[in-house]
Order: structure tokens, then C-alpha cells, then sequence
């Protein structure tokens, strides 16, 4: 019997081969994270990146700031020790709201006059032009009222009938409360950060505790940090903590401090469930590379909301959850130690994290499994027909920190490449980029990620990356299988959620049971639509289903048993169908030679749901009373029969 390849189904014997989820196991933290994230950073919508700080780099700070928990206010002396990057430099800048009040400028033991403060940017002009590369050093004292910005970068709350005062400055919330550099292209060198405080609070902060001492009816915590980093994830937290420590063992080296800052209320909770961070550790240095800032520590510090912030080596904690705990602790190699170069490749931060935190699952921590968590990310992602990785608008918060896209598909898409480059390829790629001089403790781009992937495995990621990074939507897979014998013959098919992409190319994974517990696993190289395969069986099919481990980022996938014996013709070719996703009207263009034709609707359960004769070369069907979902057209005419799909919005 002649085998042709077709894109053609039929719909008798019908099997539907997707599975839903019955639970929902996104954490509840994990959710409130998202959410307050977009709210904090609403500042985003009225600034940008300054130019007028592009001129030199950062290479030390010394923050000194005086905070009492209980007024909203900040005193400060910030040293920074910089050298120029372009000739004629004659004038620094710093990115500062407006709201504070530069009390002094120092700059070679003398005070600077002429400052100016407009556009939330402190203009400083110097006696004399410094030589570019030159090493300088300048001192801004000032104080105020950080001006509020939402739930964000200063904030005055209170636990147990205590006062805070803590700081989430991710993206550009830094300029609120201390004169400083936000870019995303030069990180501080190192800093050293001393804090002020009455006596009975504590100072939770970035780096060591090297030493903390009273002064009068203060005390002053003296945290130092020896390692680049940004503005943003540069953080204070001041209130009564309790502190204890727990240390996760390293093989042939020092054990690594996981010091917790915790509310004195909470203290016997968070003793109980903070062990949990040491068995994450324990993964993440198996599979990334150790901590990257093992020779400091890691932390916690408790604060006023339910998400978390990956503040570098001590993440503010509004919980305690396993799948927070992993989340911003997967940022400290993915968004601290290499950090993206713009927010328009936010998925190099939070797509990592939140994969991570789903490979905790994979191997067995967590009360999560791995297929439930990769179902219900899918699940998530494919509940709307369109939306990209990539950040095209990053004037939008919600954009930027979509939890549907940024964080959930940015981990399926890595996902993803894991099967398609295997896992030895691709944990390497993932540990070259981590370790590349260039990247590490520095900026990277979605390029630079796809360099290392590439070099590392031999694959172009090129089209895959156009594909799921840039381009929208997702594919709806459609398997046709039919056996004789030992020899099975199929078809593979898919059609797009959205316009942008008009084919994935992705091994697709199809697993054949029969009885007496024979199964197997044919990975298919979907390289076209109506892709024709043969081949060797040794048991009789009975349940075949479409990437039954979650592999794929798909939905609406079905499978039917029938073999294919319509005649093909040329004219099917020049069938046009749109527009697809349809709302209203459904237009569709035949070409002369294959009216009149008999039309044929099917919903995915192979249900006949319209059925109406096309006599006219362009014609509109009503599709408005169609639910929402996938459809299957199928037209009857004197060349043949063709079906062809498309998805009601």
C-alpha cells in the first residue's frame, strides 16, 4: 500500500493524550514573590539608566548611614573611590532623589561647592579634570525622608509590636535612599557598609559581620563585602533580630555559614525549617559550581512581605517555604554572581531561579514532585496563546516581572534546551558561562549564555532562540500512527498559538505501551509539518501519548490511530485560512479547482460541532458561538479530503 505524506487526519477512533493537573503546588510565597516584585518596582515607569554615570567605574564604597527603626529617616556618608572610563572627565554624577538633602561634598580634604540636585540626579562638578583611569575619591554627606515608591526600596513597618526598617531596591529603588550608580553595566568593586542603630536592634546587611561595637547608647555593625556588586542588591535591614546559624558541609573545604536574622517571635519556625537551604546548597554546588561567596557566607534576614528579594549573600525573607528558600538562593549564581545586563533579559535572573528551584523536586527535596511542578509551569504558560521571553517593553513593570513569562517560561525554555542539548552539554554550558572571566561578578546578555551553549554542545541555537525566546505562543502537536506488523507508520503535525512563530522545531518525544508492560520512547525530529516516519515496533501499540514527561512546552497535543489514504493535491497548498486565533469570523480562500467542498468543524474530541458547503473562492464562517480552544477543518472535495486546524480565542 502506497504511503504519502500528508497533513491529514481523520477523526474516528480519536484519543486525547493530554493530561490536567488536579493540585495546584506553586507555593504560596512563590506567587506573592511575583506579585510583590512587580509592585515594588513601580519606580521603573519614571526613570532610566542615567547617561550622565556612564562616564566612570566604581571600584570602592565605604556607606556609612545612621537608622533608627523607629523614625522614617536616613543620615548618611557615602565614600566612593571611582576612576574615569572617557577622557575630559571634569564632572561627577550620582543618580539621587531629589527628596534627600546633601548636607557636604569632600573631595581631597576640601569642601566642593556648586552641586546641583535636578532629575533625581546629583551633579558634582570637580576642580580640576581627572585623567581617565585615574583612581579618585569623593564624600557625600546627607540625609531626609526617603520618598515613598510603593512597596519598595525604604520601608517603615513593624512586627510583634516592633519597628523595622528595611530596603528592597531592585530595579532602581537605590536612588531613593543613598547617592549611587544604577546601571546595569558597572558594578561596585567592594564595599564596606557601617549602620548606626540604637542599641537593642541588630543590622542585617551584605557580606561578614566584622565586627560590631557600641558607641554611647548605639551600636555600630561594621558588614564588609569583597565582591562586585550592584547597586541594587545592595541592602539593609534594622530591627530586634534573633540570629543563629546553620552550615552546610562542603567536601575537602570550610563549611559555608547560612546565617539566619529572624523575627524573635518567628525564631522556633524558622529553626525548623531553614535546613532545608543546606540541602539546596549541597545540589546547586554539585550541579553550578560552589557558592560564590563561600568564603563570606549566605543568609537570611526576615522582612515585611511575603515574597523574597536575592539581596547578595543574605536574601530578605518574607517566609520560609522550600520553594522561596531555593528561589533566592538559585540567585546568588543566577542574578548576583552573573547579573543581566538589562532588564530586557530578566529570564537570565528569574528563569534560572525559578528552574532551579523546580530541579530541587527533580531529586527529591521539597514536598513538590518534579512532574507536577514542569505540568503545572506548562499549565501556566499555555493558559494564554501568546507572550515572549524576551522583554520588548521595559517601561513596563509588569512586564518585565511577568511571572507567566519572566520567570515560568523563561524555565521552561531552559527546560527546554536541556533536551534538546542533553544534560552533560548542557550543565557544562551552563558552568562555562557561570565561570567565564568576562561574566563572572560582572553582566551578561541572552547571547552570551547562547555562545557557551553552543560552544559546548556544537548546536546552533539560533532558530530555537528565535523561536521560544523571542518569538510568542507555543505548538499543539497532532500524532497520526497506524501498524502492520512490526512496522509502524506516522504522521507529525503542529499548529502555533500565535502568528509570530508559523513552526517549532523540536525533538518530540512519543511513548508506545502495549500489553504485557512492553513500552518505549521514539524521539521524533519534527523538522516540518506533515513529516512522514516509518519504523520497527516489536509488540503491538496499544496508548501512545505525546511527551509524557513534560519535556515540550505544548498543550492541546492529541493522538489518533488511522491510517492515511486520501489522495493529495497540489491545490491544498494554496488553502488559506485566517484569521487563526479566530474571534468573530472565520475567512476562508479555496482555490477554483476544489469547489464545491463540503466543510467539516471538529472540536478536540473529534465531536462534529458545524458542518456547511463552500461554493465561492472566499467565504466567512460564523465562529463566534464556538467555545474557546482547538479546532480541526476538515474539507471534502473532488480532489481529495485535507484538515487543517485552527484555535477559537
Amino acid at each position: 500500500m502506497e504511503k504519502k505524506i500528508l497533513s491529514v487526519l481523520f477523526f474516528l477512533g480519536l484519543v486525547l493524550t493530554a493530561f490536567s493537573q488536579t493540585e495546584d503546588f506553586v507555593c504560596k510565597e512563590f506567587s506573592n514573590l511575583v506579585a510583590q516584585e512587580q509592585h515594588a518596582h513601580q519606580a521603573l515607569l519614571n526613570f532610566r539608566s542615567s547617561p550622565f554615570t556612564d562616564n566612570y567605574d566604581i571600584r570602592y564604597q565605604r556607606l556609612e548611614w545612621d537608622v533608627d527603626p523607629n523614625v522614617y529617616y536616613i543620615k548618611g556618608r557615602i565614600t566612593t573611590y571611582f576612576a574615569p572610563t572617557k577622557e575630559n572627565f571634569e564632572q561627577l554624577n550620582f543618580d539621587l532623589s531629589n527628596a534627600l538633602q546633601v548636607n557636604s561634598i569632600e573631595y581631597h580634604g576640601n569642601a566642593l561647592e556648586g552641586h546641583i540636585q535636578v532629575d533625581n540626579r546629583l551633579a558634582i562638578p570637580l576642580p580640576q579634570v581627572i585623567p581617565l583611569g585615574q583612581l579618585d575619591s569623593i564624600t557625600v554627606d546627607y540625609e531626609g525622608a526617603p520618598p515613598p515608591t510603593g512597596f519598595g526600596s525604604f520601608i517603615k513597618s513593624s512586627h510583634g509590636g516592633q519597628p523595622i526598617i528595611w530596603t528592597l531596591s531592585e530595579p532602581y529603588g537605590a536612588l531613593d535612599w543613598w547617592p549611587c550608580k544604577q546601571d546595569l553595566n558597572d558594578k561596585i568593586g567592594s564595599v564596606d557598609i557601617y549602620v548606626r542603630t540604637p542599641a537593642q536592634y541588630r543590622v542585617a546587611s551584605n557580606g561578614v559581620l566584622v565586627r560590631e561595637y557600641s558607641d554611647g547608647d548605639d551600636k555600630v555593625y561594621h558588614w564588609q563585602h569583597n565582591y562586585p556588586i550592584p547597586a541594587y542588591l545592595v541592602a539593609i535591614a534594622v530591627t530586634n533580630y534573633a540570629y543563629y546559624s546553620d552550615f552546610v558541609p562542603v567536601d575537602g573545604g570550610e563549611p559555608i555559614e547560612v546565617l539566619n536574622y529572624v523575627f524573635p517571635e518567628n525564631l522556633s519556625g524558622w529553626q525548623n525549617a531553614t535546613g532545608a537551604t543546606v540541602e539546596v546548597m549541597q545540589l546547586y554546588n554539585e550541579l553550578f559550581g560552589l557558592y560564590p561567596f563561600a568564603d563570606e557566607k549566605y543568609g537570611h534576614a526576615q522582612f515585611g512581605w511575603g515574597g523574597g528579594m536575592e539581596h547578595q549573600t543574605m536574601s530578605f525573607m518574607g517566609g520560609y517555604s522550600h520553594s522561596l528558600q531555593a528561589h533566592e538562593l538559585a540567585h546568588q549564581w543566577f542574578g548576583d554572581k552573573v547579573t543581566c545586563g538589562s532588564w530586557g533579559d530578566i529570564w537570565l535572573n528569574e528563569g534560572f531561579a525559578t528552574y532551579l528551584e523546580g530541579m530541587t523536586y527533580e531529586h527529591n527535596l521539597g514536598p513538590n514532585t518534579w512532574q507536577a511542578w514542569l505540568q503545572g509551569k506548562i499549565n501556566d504558560i499555555t493558559s494564554q496563546p501568546n507572550g515572549s521571553v524576551y522583554v520588548s517593553d521595559t517601561t513596563s513593570v509588569n512586564r518585565i516581572f511577568n511571572g507567566r513569562l519572566s520567570y515560568s517560561k523563561g524555565a521552561i525554555l531552559l527546560h527546554m534546551l536541556r533536551w534538546k542539548l542533553g544534560d552533560e552539554d548542557f550543565f557544562q554550558g551552563i558552568r562555562n558561562y557561570l565561570e567565564d572571566p568576562n561574566l563572572a561578578f560582572g553582566y551578561a546578555r541572552t547571547a552570551d549564555l547562547q555562545r557557551h551553549l553552543e560552544q559546548q554542545s556544537g548546536q546552533s541555537l539560533t532558530e530555537f532562540l528565535d523561536d521560544w525566546y523571542y518569538g510568542e505562543g507555543y505548538p499543539s502537536y497532532r500524532f497520526n500512527w497506524w501498524q502492520e506488523g512490526t512496522t509502524v507508520y506516522a504522521t507529525l503535525d503542529q499548529v502555533t498559538s500565535h502568528s509570530s512563530v508559523d513552526f517549532f522545531e523540536m525533538p518530540v518525544p512519543i511513548n508506545f505501551r502495549g500489553a504485557g508492560g512492553n513500552e518505549t520512547t521514539i524521539v521524533f525530529d519534527h523538522t516540518e509539518n506533515g513529516q512522514f516516519y516509518q519504523f520497527e515496533l516489536p509488540f503491538e501499540a496499544g496508548l501512545v501519548r505525546i511527551d509524557p514527561e513534560y519535556w515540550l512546552l505544548s498543550r492541546g497535543n492529541f493522538v489518533t490511530n488511522n491510517e492515511i489514504t486520501s489522495v493529495y493535491s497540489p491545490l491544498f497548498e494554496q488553502v488559506k485560512l485566517f484569521p487563526n486565533p479566530v474571534r468573530e469570523q472565520l475567512r476562508l480562500q479555496l482555490p477554483q479547482g476544489l469547489l464545491p467542498a463540503q466543510c467539516l468543524t471538529f472540536n478536540a474530541n473529534g465531536q462534529l460541532v458545524q458542518q456547511f458547503y463552500l461554493r465561492s473562492e472566499t467565504e466567512e464562517v460564523e465562529a463566534s458561538q464556538l467555545s474557546a480552544g482547538q479546532y480541526f477543518l476538515q474539507l471534502q472535495t473532488k480532489e481529495g479530503t485535507m484538515t487543517t486546524t485552527f484555535l477559537k480565542e
